[in-house]
């Protein structure tokens, strides 16, 4: 009879240290000041919610980012004031692809974070997490003294996708609105995030249809700043190569490099940042050098 006793006893106590261990995996743990002041970017994670550090941003410097120099100074200075406390903009990248868009938002934030003495902090935000945005904005409207850039890249969505909705209500909707410590930056090939197909179907089904469209395109005017990024030019491309060899101290002439870049090009069918940094490691490769 005891020894059923003790059975049931410890039965019921592993079942209520699993039913615990459940309903703290479900529990959002809460940013704490010290964990968010001890590092400058996070991932947010939906399921189970919470901020994941980075140790390590994935990032190439801004005097490295050339072509884009309107683009670059509106950034900055919209990110400036948002980290000085003053009336900011969402903004959404949009264009070209690998013209630095995604490269842009985490170079601002490092250099206007260093001018702020570390406040302004970037989270990224992944695309299949945007519903979950509404409860990250909740949590992030706890740490005032802190700034955050929500950053998604390459946010759009597809025919089937309602996501978007909570989008919408976490920029400019709802009752609270957003937090004033909170920024969202997106990076997309779409202006409008939305496929031209899915525009143009609501467009010839819906009963209103000047209704429908309005409904879909609407997300994109949450973003006040609109900044475009397009395909560049060879002189645009050759300064890239430059800026980068020079950086990295590439032992290559600029007659080589430029007859390299113009190959490359041609082969890859396109000229953009992301392919002038694919030619500079295959360089570097070839050359025996490192780029540290």
């Amino acid at each position: 009879m005891a020894d059923r006793k003790t059975e049931k006893s410890g039965a019921k106590q592993q079942l209520l240290v699993r039913i615990a261990e459940a309903l703290e995996r479900l529990a959002p743990p809460l940013p704490v000041a010290a964990e968010v002041a001890r590092h400058d970017a996070f991932v947010w994670r939906a399921n189970p919610p919470g901020l994941e550090p980075v140790s390590k941003v994935n990032r190439v410097d801004l005097s490295l980012l050339r072509g884009i120099d309107l683009t670059r100074d509106q950034l900055l200075e919209n990110t400036r004031r948002f980290a000085k406390g003053l009336p900011a903009n969402n903004a959404l990248l949009w264009g070209a692809r690998g013209m630095g868009k995604s490269s842009l938002v985490k170079a601002a934030h490092k250099t206007v974070n260093a001018e702020v003495d570390g406040i302004l902090k970037v989270i990224e935000i992944h695309r299949e997490d945007i519903s979950s945005l509404p409860a990250l904005m909740a949590l992030l409207r706890k740490e005032p003294a802190f700034c955050f850039i929500v950053f998604c890249d390459d946010l759009s969505f597809d025919a089937q996708d309602t996501s978007y909705k909570s989008l919408k209500a976490a920029l400019d909707g709802g009752l609270e609105g957003r937090p004033e410590n909170v920024l969202f930056y997106a990076t997309s090939n779409r202006r409008h995030l939305l496929p031209r197909d899915m525009i143009e179907n609501e467009r010839s089904t819906a009963i209103n249809p000047s209704e429908a469209v309005q409904e879909k395109v609407s997300l994109s005017d949450r973003f006040g700043l609109w900044l475009g990024f397009h395909n560049c030019s060879q002189d645009e491309f050759f300064a890239m190569l430059e800026g980068y060899a020079k950086h990295y101290g590439l032992k290559i002439s600029t007659e080589d490099l430029h007859a390299a870049a113009v190959e490359w090009s041609v082969t890859r069918g396109a000229r953009s940042g992301r392919v002038a940094w694919q030619l500079i490691q295959d360089l570097a490769g070839k050359l025996g050098q490192k780029l540290n």
